[in-house]
């Protein structure tokens, strides 16, 4: 899937959704889009690991762990975890860690930055609820698209 957002945004703009966050990028797919599977949760990646054992052919997981730069919601291990079982991409709105190793797995991977500490596990969270994250509703099954230019969410497959 050739995916640049500039050229999607040109051909789609009344279908799609502008997520501004400046968010940066980690692994070496620098492009990556599917279908969105969301997380809401605080500091406990728990949730976060158990999503990614499912087999994620043509999904995005979109974390929302409420922006917090206190720990990292993913590591090596679970973005290792992430290709195994064939997850298109990873989007945290939080942190990450490990990010060297991560930078040299075949993944895409995008967060608010990174943090040594790691997670609590509690087991708490919720999957497959609607977003907010700066304005923009992001709902479980829309798609999403992200590059070096940005993310973009759309209420139907585009590519």
């Amino acid at each position: 899937m050739n995916i640049i957002t500039a050229d999607l945004w040109d051909e789609f703009a009344d279908e799609l959704s502008y997520l501004d966050l400046q968010m940066q990028h980690f692994g070496k797919i620098d492009a990556f889009g599917g279908e969105i599977i969301t997380l809401k949760l605080h500091e406990d990646n728990s949730f976060v690991r158990k999503t990614l054992e499912e087999n994620g052919k043509g999904k995005v997981l979109f974390v929302d762990g409420g922006g917090s730069r206190r720990c990292a919601l993913v590591g090596d291990n679970i973005a290792k975890l992430a290709m195994t079982n064939n997850w298109s991409g990873i989007i945290v709105y939080g942190c990450i860690r490990d990010a060297k190793e991560i930078n040299t797995l075949d993944i895409g991977i995008k967060a608010l930055g990174t943090c040594p500490v790691k997670s609590i596990k509690r087991n708490i969270g919720l999957k497959n609820e609607t977003l907010l994250i700066n304005g923009v509703k992001i709902k479980p099954h829309q798609y999403i698209y992200a590059d070096t230019d940005g993310i973009l969410i759309s209420d139907r497959k585009l590519i």
